[in-house]
Formats: C-alpha cells, structure tokens, sequence
C-alpha cells in the first residue's frame, strides 16, 4: 500500500491497516520533516480506500516515537516567526488527516512515545498502552511548547489540569498514571499490546465505543466546558509563574495559549500553537536549553568510550570521614558499590556516618527507598578507623584536610597498602594534582575527582587529570562518576580546575564593585534576578568568607596578571571582623533562625558600617546593565581562556561544568553560549570598554578572531 523510509502501511485481519514506523537504519524512531511527509501520504492513501475498517498505529521499535528530530531545529529557527508557524502548520497534516479519517484508529504504545510522539496517540481515537511504557511532552525543557496540536489535544482529552501539568512539568507519565489522567484507554503487558489495540479497534468499529464523539469533541469543545477549561488554566497562573525557572518563558506560554484556544476550532487553535511555538522557539531560552540538550547527548558518547577504556570499579573506599566524606560514601553505597569509610578520628567517622544515616532518611521519607533498601545501602558501608580490607578495593578517594604536606603524607603512607592498580583520587579543591603526586611511587594512578557540596545533590564531578596521570585512570574514574549518578567533566590539572578558576574573576569583578561603592545588596538583587540561584554576597555567606579568602587567593596567585584581588577586599574585611557568613550568622547579611530552624537573611546595618571604611566618601549608583556586564565579561573571558589552554576538550564540557558546579542561569547556557547569543563582536566591544578595569576585562585572541570570522564557540 504505502512503503517509505519510516512508514509502511500494510492491510492485516478484519479489513484493518496496520501504520508502522520503522525508521530506517535507526534504532529508533523520531519525527523528521521527512517521515511527517511519509505519514501524510500515508493517511491520504487510507483516507482515499473505501474498503478500509480501521487503522492500527505500531511501532517495529523498542520505542513508539521518541519526539522530533532535534538536529533539523537549528535550521528551522533560523526561519522568521511567520515561516516557522507555516512550517508547524505543513507539518502537521499527517495528524489533521488521521484524526479526520472516517474510521477508527488506535494507537499502540511501547516504550516511550515522548513530544511528537506523544502528540500523534492525541490525534487517533483511542490509545493502548504497554504497562511499562511511558508517555509525556517534554517541550518545556527545551523552552519549547508542543508544536504537532499538543496544546489542542490533550486539554480536550483529558481536562485543563491534566494538559498543563504534563505540558508545564515536561515530566513523562508511567501506564497507569496516564490511565488515571484519561489519556489512554487501555493498559496491558507488554506481549498482550497489539492483542489489547485490535481488541480496542474493533469495538470502534463494532459501535461499542462512540470513537467519532471523540474525534468531535478535538475538533471543537462544547462551549461550556471551553469556558470552564480557559477559568481553570486562568486560576493557577499564578502558580505555573512561581514554578517556572527565571527567563523562560515557554511554561506560560502555553498555559495562555491553551486558554485563548479552548474555545476556538481545531484549525484555528492549530494556527494559535504554530504562532507560539514559533514565538518560543526564537527565544535565548530555547536556543541555550537546546545547546545544552546536544551538549548533554556529547557528555553520553564520551562517557560510553571511557566507559570502555577504564575499568569497573567494584570495591571502593573514602578516605576522610565528616559532611564531604560522608557523602561521598553514602553516593557510592546508594549505587550498589560497597565502600569503606576511613577516618583516624572516631569523632570524624561518627559525623561522617551521621551524615550517611542522615541521607538514607531523606531518601526514605521521600519515598525513594524503602527500609530494606536503605538498610542494605547501610550494610555495604564499613566505617573503620585502619586500613582493613583496602587492599581488595578498586578505588580509594581521599577527602581529607585540604594541606599539601598533610595528603603528601597521608597518601604515601597508604599507596603501598593498596593493589599495584588501585586508583588515588583526591578530592581536593584547590591544590594541583601534580603537587601531590609527587609523594607517591605510582603517580600514574593519581587523579583528582572534584565533588562539589552537597555531595548527594551536586551532579558535577571535575575528574582532574594530572602530567603523570594514565588515560586508563582518568577513564575509571569518569566511569566510577558515571555509576554514581554524578556528570564527570575531564580536567586539566590547573589553579581552580576549571568551575572555581572561572568563578575567582567574577568574585574579583564583585569585590572591585564594592570597593568603588556599590551596595552589596543591589548587586545581589541585580543578579538574582539575571538568573543566579543566589547574588555573589550570598554566595560568599554560604562558602564561608575565611573559606573564600583563601580559595580566591591561593587561585588569584596562579593567574597573578589577570586575577588580581583589590586592595580593599571586603571578603579579607569580613574574615577580620570575624564575620564568616552563614554558619555564625553574621557576613554580608545576618542569618537568624527561622520557625523551623532554617537560616534567615536579613541586611545588615553593621556591614554597610563596616564596608563605609573601604568604600569612597560619595556612594556611586550602578545601573543594572552595568552590574551585569561588569560580573559576567571576566567569566566570559576566563571560560576562554581555560578553553583556549586546553582545560577542557570543548566548549559543550565548559558550560556544562558551569551549569552543573555552579547554578549558572540554565536559560543563558552557560558562558560560553551566553557569549554566543550576545555575538562575539559585541562582547569584544564590551570587554574593551571596561579594559582599564583590568586584564580580567581583556578579551583573548580566540575571542576576537571569532568576531571577525562572525563564528561562535559552539558550531551552529
């Protein structure tokens, strides 16, 4: 009947068509502008037979349609607005043209039917579904809205609240949960699918179920229930706001399209999705998340090669006890790794247990683990206070003091307590791999693994690969990362690594706006509302100010041309004063307990006292604009520079470190994506502007050759 490169249409029992996808030389399928033409030629052939009973939609896959093809979104957002909603329009004939077929059709899904995959069970008249399959319209996440009649469909199938939270959240939905939101008709095992959708399909046909009111009420709702529907999505905007992540817009988008087209029909609701959806797709939210989406699908591939090249790691022990060390133990443990916990003070390993029981707790309430679960986590976890059982173990990380000739020490007294092959990872945050290999005999096997605090809800690992260290260590341990939930980014041993070596810039660039007289607090607001989780005076509170001073120094030092700390420190100010911030509640706020015992922050009067002994006579007002550009140049320019010195193999490892390590506003990308989307021209200019500020403002000759060539650090 029908054969393209993803479709064929053959006729099967009863007078039925069975539509298949089956993408050619894939193992998956996915909606490509080629096989949405192939699915309009498809249903035109069905809707021109006569002798046609029904249409049973399959999937020859492990999966239905995982959603659209991301690969062609680069060239189609480059349309203008107005050709890009005619582009959604065309492409979505195919599900117009099955939803108006004059008989029934079912859907069978299995695995995953995901965005427009999802979007095509919407348009046929019924759905099964395999029990272990999973369903949802993930747009959202790429500051997108659905753009194949999502939008439309689902509020008309399944109700107002149903439609925006899948559409708003972007979080699949299992079998039965899609079940109980209306969404499909029918759940069954996996083996009993096509049995259960042809038993579907021929009560449609039979008259047992009225799938034509279906089809009507998608086409056009009662008028009533459109007014209902436009009040229910209207009264929890407030709500969708609050929920959605600074600049991104796509989340309210939707919620406004949907209510200004419930009441319209099927057509020209159809035009209203394709005009947002376009709208959307053109702004800097969409274009970062998406960046970071093919940044993420790198990530895998490189973790899948080194996933080959090191080797498995079975045992594994934490040297170090405490809030850190116990953390990383317990995130070993928690991936099914049986790990040991080493500390020399009983005092240290009774905290850093604690902080294991503490985190099996949370994951019980959470209802993430069960008790027997939580108690074999336990179980696989040995706290000791010697070097038993190292000699079996595939890994030791070493989380202790962060002194030199105290790791020196501590590691080369265990080295030879350890298998020849055994792998040292440091934790350490501020010294240089390098520095302390030079202690052991077997420097090969050294290699830092940089986790950031909390451990268990930190995602970044900075794997740091030193002079000495073997390519089979750096892979071990990305793969060691990798079981235990965490993204590992391979760095090159360096001052900072590469998270806390572009972070020290815009801590300098802040402590030099406070020097000329800026009000902490404004730049604080300024960049929280940019997108930071929390303002850089903030930031400081919750490192530790004695914390900061010495990191930012001991980094600074390694870059002293163009890391330069101002004479009039604040943070040096504050550690003088004995005002560290968070944890004795006083820095640049005051922290006061809240009802339930939480950290409250309140300005200080006695900190503007205080930073008035370092600021000039005349306060100096900054606009937003200028606060903005002045924090985020120095980490544009440091992010090229570590790029340029080969700290990372790519731009895509950069902004995603920055991203993961540091809460970097996900709508910009990261900084290297941030400075794409302003144009390397015009952040050029900027960074001459602001150039007797300090080399930090001196934008690097990869900067500007990129300028000139009008490229970007990110292939298009």
């Amino acid at each position: 009947m029908f054969q393209g490169n993803s479709i064929k249409l053959q006729r099967i029992e009863e007078g039925f068509v069975e539509l298949c996808f089956d993408r050619n030389e894939d193992a998956i399928n996915k909606f490509d502008e080629r096989t949405l033409d192939e699915l309009a030629q498809a249903v035109a052939s069905i809707a021109a037979d006569g002798t046609i009973a029904g249409v049973l939609i399959t999937s020859a896959k492990n999966v239905f349609v995982v959603g659209a093809d991301i690969n062609e979104f680069a060239a189609a957002f480059r349309l203008s607005e107005a050709d890009l909603a005619a582009r959604n329009l065309k492409l979505n004939r195919g599900f117009i043209g099955l939803e108006d077929l004059a008989v029934p059709s079912v859907a069978a899904i299995n695995g995953i039917a995901l965005g427009g995959g999802m979007e095509l069970t919407l348009a046929a008249a019924l759905r099964a579904i395999s029990a272990d399959a999973l369903i949802g319209l993930p747009e959202v996440k790429l500051g997108l809205i659905p753009g194949l009649g999502g939008t439309l469909r689902t509020p008309r199938i399944a109700g107002a609240d149903v439609a925006l939270d899948l559409i708003t959240g972007g979080k699949p939905l299992t079998a039965p949960a899609a079940q109980a939101a209306g969404l499909v008709d029918a759940v069954c095992a996996p083996p009993e699918l096509r049995a259960t959708a042809l038993g579907l399909l021929r009560q449609a046909r039979d008259g047992a179920i009225d799938w034509r009111q279906r089809q009507a009420r998608k086409r056009l709702l009662p008028a009533d229930e459109a007014a209902r529907q436009q009040a229910a999505l209207q009264a929890r905007r407030e709500d969708i706001a609050a929920r959605s992540p600074k600049h991104q817009p796509a989340a309210l988008v939707a919620l406004d399209l949907m209510a200004r087209a419930a009441a319209q029909p099927r057509d020209a609701a159809l035009v209203l999705e394709a005009e947002s959806f376009a709208r959307v797709a053109k702004t800097q939210a969409a274009d970062a998340l998406i960046q970071t989406f093919h940044n993420e699908q790198a990530l895998k591939k490189l973790f899948r090669q080194h996933g080959r090249d090191g080797r498995p790691v079975k045992q594994a022990a934490v040297l170090g006890a405490g809030i850190m060390g116990g953390g990383i133990a317990f995130t070993s443990a928690l991936r099914g790794i049986p790990t040991r916990l080493k500390d020399l003070a009983p005092a240290q390993l009774d905290l850093g247990m604690a902080e294991v029981d503490r985190q099996l707790a949370r994951q019980i309430k959470g209802g993430r683990l069960d008790a027997a679960r939580a108690k074999t986590v336990r179980d696989s976890l040995v706290p000791q206070l010697d070097d038993a059982g190292f000699d079996g173990v595939d890994i030791v990380i070493e989380a202790i003091v962060e002194r030199l000739e105290t790791k020196r020490e501590v590691l080369a007294a265990l080295e030879p307590r350890l298998r020849s092959d055994a792998i040292i990872a440091s934790n350490t945050s501020s010294l240089l791999i390098d520095d302390i290999a030079q202690a052991l005999a077997r420097p090969e096997n050294l290699v830092g693994m940089h986790f950031f605090n909390p451990v268990p809800a930190m995602a970044l690992v900075e794997v740091v690969q030193g002079s000495r260290t073997r390519a089979e260590t750096v892979s071990t341990a990305v793969a060691y990362a990798v079981a235990m939930g965490k993204t590992p980014i391979v760095v090159k041993d360096c001052p900072g690594f590469l998270v806390n070596r572009i972070l020290t810039p815009y801590v300098i660039a802040f402590l030099q706006l406070l020097a000329e007289g800026a009000d902490f607090a404004q730049v604080d607001r300024v960049m929280e509302a940019f997108g930071w989780p929390m303002g850089p005076a903030w930031l400081q509170d919750v490192i530790g100010m004695d914390t900061g001073a010495h990191v930012w120094q001991v980094i600074s030092a390694g870059y002293p041309q163009r890391m330069v700390l101002p004479e009039h420190d604040a943070v040096r100010l504050m550690v003088a004063h004995k005002r560290y911030g968070q944890k004795n509640g006083a820095g640049f706020y005051r922290y006061d307990a809240d009802a339930a015992g939480k950290p409250r922050k309140s300005v200080s009067d006695e900190t503007y006292a205080l930073l008035a002994t370092i600021q000039p006579t005349a306060h100096r007002a900054f606009s937003d604009t200028e606060i903005v550009d002045r924090l985020m140049l120095p980490m544009i320019v440091e992010a090229a520079h570590a790029l340029a010195d080969g700290v990372v193999a790519s731009a895509a490892e950069l902004d995603m470190a920055l991203l993961l390590g540091l809460g970097f506003p996900a709508y910009l990308g990261g900084p290297l994506k941030y400075a794409d989307w302003l144009g390397l021209d015009h952040v050029v200019r900027q960074c001459d502007h602001y150039a007797t500020l300090g080399r930090h403002y001196e934008s690097t000759g990869q900067m500007r050759a990129l300028a000139a060539a009008r490229q970007k650090f990110h292939p298009a």
